[in-house]
């Protein structure tokens, strides 16, 4: 391949590709399918899954049973050529609730293989790889954790012939961070390369990593498919279909997740106020049980006598 610009739009308009909306564009395609199989078998090489050759995109939303059961809309979905299910979940902001999330996912993607006449012996390994823009484990250097079945005691796991179960979590912060620390050798590990395509945008930050851009216009030279990734990419940012669908999934991630923040602070607040109260009441009960002159109360904790009264009955013994 002749070395030449991989970019032939400004950087700036380049999509997030950790909105869903970018990340279903370029990785949840038919036509992208050869991208997606060589993005997901970098994810599962750190489990020592089989080599994925073929993928079918299957329907997205799990429904429930019944009419009023929660609807699960899932970013991928896709069946290999083995029969195994492995859904992709990217996550822009943190909602408190991806483990259970995961958790819910996985059990409504391995329920929904189970159709009349079939044993659950048919029943087929079933992944969650959850990429997400936040923290997930503290006290966890590594970005990339996967989780199995495993006996309490001994660790071996439940089903090692088959691992029905397995999800990963990628950590995209811990993974710039350690980029920007040159801990990461992405020239012979395919994942970083990906990674790096997913990390070089910043849509919350409306941030762009210039030399994430370099690294990966070097790397995109000696991998065709990381080059297609690129020229797909860069289609899709300049579609203005796309740009105004983009910009609207956008607005409403980063208004969800001002809402939830809003919210955990009335919260606090509301809790903090409520103690304040508590506090307050708790003193004027030992003030009146000392009998000091409900003026005196009022002045010192500035609260009305109709307040202190109320207080007062709250000690009188019921009858």
């Amino acid at each position: 391949m002749n070395r030449k610009a991989i970019r032939r739009v400004p950087l700036e308009k380049f999509f997030d590709l950790k909105v869903d909306f970018a990340f279903k564009q370029l990785f949840g395609s038919e036509k992208n399918k050869k991208i997606t199989i060589v993005f997901l078998n970098a994810v599962l090489k750190l489990t020592g899954r089989d080599t994925i050759k073929e993928v079918t995109f299957i329907q997205q939303e799990l429904g429930g049973e019944y009419q009023d059961d929660k609807q699960s809309r899932l970013d991928i979905l896709v069946k290999t050529q083995n029969g195994d299910f492995i859904n992709v979940e990217i996550q822009l902001s943190n909602q408190q609730d991806m483990t259970k999330r995961t958790l819910y996912y996985w059990a409504k993607m391995y329920e929904s293989q189970l159709v009349r006449g079939m044993g659950y012996s048919e029943l087929r390994p079933t992944i969650t790889i959850n990429i997400c823009n936040f923290t997930m484990f503290k006290d966890k250097k590594d970005y990339h954790s996967t989780y199995h079945l495993y006996d309490d005691s001994t660790f071996s796991r439940l089903m090692p012939e088959e691992d029905v179960l397995e999800i990963h979590f990628i950590e995209m912060n811990k993974f710039i961070t350690l980029w920007h620390e040159e801990k990461l050798d992405a020239l012979n590990d395919i994942l970083i390369r990906w990674l790096l395509l997913l990390g070089m945008v910043d849509g919350r930050k409306k941030k762009v990593y210039a030399e994430i851009y370099r690294e990966l216009e070097e790397l995109a030279m000696k991998d065709e498919n990381l080059r297609a990734a690129f020229d797909t990419w860069e289609e899709i940012s300049q579609s203005p279909e796309t740009i105004l669908a983009y910009q609207s999934r956008l607005k409403y991630i980063l208004d969800e997740e001002a809402r939830y923040i809003d919210g955990i602070n009335k919260g606090r607040e509301q809790g903090l106020e409520q103690g304040r109260k508590q506090a307050q009441i708790e003193l004027v009960k030992k003030l009146l049980k000392r009998h000091e002159p409900i003026e005196e109360i009022m002045d010192l904790l500035d609260i009305s006598r109709e307040e202190i009264e109320r207080i007062k009955c709250l000690n009188l013994p019921h009858e």
